[in-house]
């Protein structure tokens, strides 16, 4: 009989979940009609539509909160790949280099994701201000991870998007429904690795302190143990909680940022290969040549040219 029970109260989360994410996709496509990427009045909260699937974009993902709520995306971090469905999210919880792909839509069935930047100071305040409970299980180490949507999460967004386009409500009502939002990742499947980052003093906040350094300072040479010492960690244990988060050593991470920054100064700015490189502080042009061409399989001017070539708008789009 317990058994039965449990079973129906999974069928009618399950049922009540598809409700509520039916209902938002249709007020998506009302808010954003044929539109693709959109920012709202809110700060840090954004929408995305895709009629058809995309191809892999390159990109660089923050601490945020991606809610998938029509077609599928995989994304790459490293090695790994994280697939997310409708009712499903992406806790991004400190500053990756990524590879996203929109992988099912359709003009009659469009991809549809909300995406709102999160603010860890203000998810270290809740902790800090409420005994919230523990998390039933421990999550991984990942800067990222794809979960479950619940009913409750998606009627917060569904709120915030409600609001999106009324002005006078949006400084009093939009802070409130984004911290209900921090709180159900708090207290959601993810939290327990959503509360390491955030929780001072951890060695997961100390490694997204340092991740958070080499993208401010991606230009200069890297020196490993003064980075260590400046967020109060060992070498070893930098280099291994490092590649726990982001899949990636810090050198890695540092050549894919470079990377990526060189790419937008030629294709936005009207860079060179050679000013790129130094722009972004590689000493050699054959060097980043090289490891331009391993990241993103053309040269530097071969693959530019072919990006100004994508019809039909930007062609370093978020990796939605």
């Amino acid at each position: 009989m317990a058994v039965k029970s449990t079973n129906y109260e999974e069928k009618k989360l399950l049922a009540s979940t598809e409700e509520i994410r039916a209902a938002l996709a249709k007020r998506i496509i009302r808010f954003i009609g044929k539109g693709e990427d959109q920012t709202t009045a809110i700060p840090g909260f954004a929408i995305y539509r895709r009629d058809h699937p995309t191809g892999p974009i390159f990109g660089l993902y923050e601490p945020s909160l991606t809610l998938l709520v029509q077609g599928r995306k995989r994304v790459m971090l490293g090695q790994e790949a994280f697939a997310c469905g409708p009712s499903r999210y992406l806790l991004t919880s400190v500053n990756v280099p990524v590879i996203g792909q929109v992988v099912e839509a359709s003009p009659e069935r469009p991809y549809l994701c909300l995406f709102l930047k999160l603010d860890l100071g203000a998810a270290r305040q809740l902790l800090i201000d409420h005994d919230l409970p523990a998390p039933g299980r421990r999550s991984s180490a990942r800067g990222i991870a794809a979960s479950s949507a619940t009913p409750e999460l998606f009627d917060a967004f569904s709120r915030l998007l409600a609001i999106a386009d009324k002005p006078d409500d949006i400084p009093i009502l939009g802070p409130l429904m984004q911290r209900e939002i921090v709180y159900r990742l708090l207290t959601g499947e993810e939290g327990a690795r959503f509360r390491e980052i955030v929780s001072s003093g951890s060695q997961s906040q100390r490694t997204a302190q340092a991740a958070n350094w080499i993208r401010s300072n991606y230009a200069r040479p890297l020196r490993i143990r003064e980075l260590a010492a400046s967020v109060r960690l060992g070498v070893s244990t930098l280099h291994h909680q490092f590649r726990a988060m982001t899949s990636m050593s810090p050198l890695q991470y540092q050549k894919q940022l470079r990377l990526q920054e060189a790419r937008r100064l030629m294709v936005t700015e009207n860079y060179d290969a050679g000013s790129a490189a130094m722009g972004v502080g590689y000493e050699s042009t054959t060097q980043f040549s090289r490891e331009y061409s391993r990241l993103f399989g053309q040269p530097p001017i071969r693959n530019v040219r072919a990006l100004r070539d994508v019809p039909g708008g930007n062609p370093l789009r978020s990796p939605v």
